[in-house]
């Protein structure tokens, strides 16, 4: 048994799946004869599909950002050019009967140990280039892999370093059970898809990837962070019965999508849903959310093959709009930097990348870029009329993630500005879009009065909000116990800005995964909190909750919890809390 962060909650058993390094499943094993001209053909085939992509992606940054971003790509496209690579890729593969993915894993390995000689700063920096193409190539390398790889038989449980938004366009619709990484916390990549799935998953369990192979059979316990490879059938037996209970509490949760949201005492409530795509969106429907309360634009970015265009954006936008319960979508603007990054915005190393150049600063470098998405949002939120001349009204809201000060939200509501009247000069519809703030950063929870008399609502993000405030990597496993959201020093802040915006009459929602937490929920009821947004599984597990709950009582809870010193205070006090509240609610109640 290893122990990592229970990172979201349940049981599954199922068979490794593993993702080492960038490369998903190489195949080790040696050719026999007759595979090594089809993979030879295999490799030329992916490698021109690869040079047309970097091509395809100069020319759109080059229109879309400038010619400077757009370079990067002349670069990456000059590597995957130099004769010495495919030659030793192509030798590999002839005289080593290796599979064409195991040679270019081979050939970075060998990059990386030179490169790791040299004391020139410039040169180790253009390792990340060359990491980006192999990407590339290992990306349309492992589109045949999975067309043509051997299937492994029943529920899978991936098993990565860490879980990027590629490799899950990569492993499709496989069944996918649960996930366990090395890195990583509670509101990593990892942490996020697979709550956004409903399934378990454990992170920071270093090593695993030493100790797992694909194939093996291995569990997973989200509640309390286990993983256990290969286990004795008494085990196995065990926790088999587990995930039975939890996958027959989940269809339990699941009947009561069309109750309405309400607290034990018939208070209405919103529960609304986090998602990354329109698939997320018909998650969030089919799971009983009222609307999506956070939709990260980023991901369209992040798995788009290039850079979407203004028409592209507009087009995705629609459709998750249209898939969003009620029409009800809340867009938040690229939100890209820290461990979130796209080459052709030049994103240069840093020593502290989340609190250096990102998200809305980064827009800000890039005004353009920026408004061609500010245009898309406000086009996309424009009612729209059916085939039978029937409007279908959207209710659309934008909102721009690490505002720090009054300035910068000034900025970017004269960026709205600006964009309305080009769309007006153009004769181009648009919307009556309201303009919030993602609170994350602590300068504008202390100044979050100030900054209400300039925005139209408050989301808080409580994800980046715990980090900044404890000063501590949310992803870093030997700090990311301080990133806990029932620390006190959290709870009181969090108290003061929804007490602050409810006072000025400001909506305010909390859509951190704080919001989708059985213990945090109750004390953010009783904050005066009225609007939820989380992961679409756990809105059946929150409106059960609800409906166990008064706000009075949440109030009561409350008042305690605030006057415990230590956050191992408040988590057992709650623990025992929701244990009295909810009690079928405890193979879902994780820390």
């Amino acid at each position: 048994m290893r122990k990592g962060i229970g990172v979201s909650p349940g049981v599954a058993v199922g068979t490794a799946y593993c993702i080492r390094e960038i490369f998903v499943n190489p195949h080790t094993r040696r050719l026999e004869q007759r595979q090594v001209l089809p993979e030879l053909t295999r490799y030329d085939d992916a490698r021109r599909r690869t040079a047309a992509d970097l091509r395809t992606m100069y020319q759109k940054i080059s229109r879309q950002v400038g010619p400077e971003a757009g370079a990067i790509f002349l670069a990456h496209e000059t590597i995957l050019n130099d004769p010495a690579l495919s030659a030793n890729i192509r030798k590999l593969i002839v005289e080593q009967r290796m599979s064409a993915q195991a040679a270019l894993r081979q050939q970075l390995d060998e990059y990386s140990t030179l490169f790791a000689r040299t004391k020139d700063a410039y040169l180790k920096e253009r390792l990340s280039d060359v990491r980006d193409v192999f990407v590339r190539l290992s990306g349309h390398l492992s589109e045949v892999l999975q067309a043509t790889g051997e299937a492994l038989s029943g529920p899978l449980i991936v098993v990565a370093d860490e879980l990027l938004p590629s490799h899950v366009m990569t492993l499709g619709d496989r069944d996918v059970s649960g996930v366990v990484t090395q890195t990583g916390g509670q509101t990593s990549h990892a942490a996020i898809l697979a709550r956004g799935r409903g399934i378990p998953a454990v992170s920071g369990v270093v090593g695993i990837l030493k100790q797992v192979k694909t194939g093996d059979v291995i569990i997973v316990d989200g509640r309390e962070g286990h993983v256990i490879v290969d286990p004795d059938p008494e085990t196995e037996s065990a926790y088999r019965k587990l995930e039975r209970e939890f996958f027959l509490l989940k269809d339990e949760l699941a009947e009561n999508r069309d109750l309405p949201a309400v607290t034990a005492d018939g208070e209405q409530i919103e529960l609304l849903a986090n998602i990354n795509s329109t698939a997320d969106a018909a998650a969030a429907v089919a799971m009983g959310a009222s609307g999506v309360g956070l939709y990260r634009t980023e991901y369209l970015f992040l798995t788009h093959a290039d850079v979407p265009d203004e028409e592209e954006q507009l087009a995705a936008y629609r459709e998750v709009i249209a898939a969003s319960p009620n029409r009800h979508a809340t867009i938040r603007t690229l939100d890209l930097g820290g461990d979130k990054t796209v080459p052709y915005l030049g994103i240069a190393r840093e020593a502290n990348p989340f609190l250096g150049w990102r998200s809305i600063r980064l827009s800000f470098e890039n005004p353009e870029f920026f408004a061609t998405q500010i245009r898309a949002i406000l086009r996309a939120a424009a009612t729209e009329t059916t085939s039978d001349q029937t409007a279908e009204k959207t209710q659309v809201r934008m909102m721009f993630p690490m505002i720090t000060t009054l300035e910068e939200i000034r900025r970017v509501r004269g960026m709205v500005r600006r964009a309305q009247k080009q769309l007006e000069e153009q004769g181009i519809v648009y919307g009556d879009v309201p303009l919030g703030l993602m609170l994350e950063v602590p300068a504008a929870a202390v100044c979050i009065r100030s900054l209400l008399e300039v925005v139209d609502f408050v989301s808080i993000g409580s994800n980046d909000l715990i980090q900044y405030l404890m000063a501590a990597d949310r992803d870093n496993p030997k700090v990311s116990h301080l990133c806990q959201p029932l620390s006190p020093a959290v709870l009181h802040v969090l108290a003061d800005v929804i007490g602050a915006c409810n006072e000025a009459d400001k909506p305010v929602s909390l859509c951190g995964e704080m919001a989708g937490s059985p213990r945090a929920f109750v004390l953010l009821l009783g904050m005066g909190l009225s609007t939820f947004s989380m992961s679409p599984a756990f809105v059946p597990t929150i409106k059960d909750l609800a409906r166990h709950v008064t706000r009075a009582q949440a109030q009561a809870i409350l008042k305690h919890v605030l006057g415990l010193k230590t956050t191992a205070h408040v988590m057992r006090y709650m623990a025992k809390q929701i244990a009295e509240i909810a009690p079928n609610l405890k193979l879902l109640d994780t820390a």
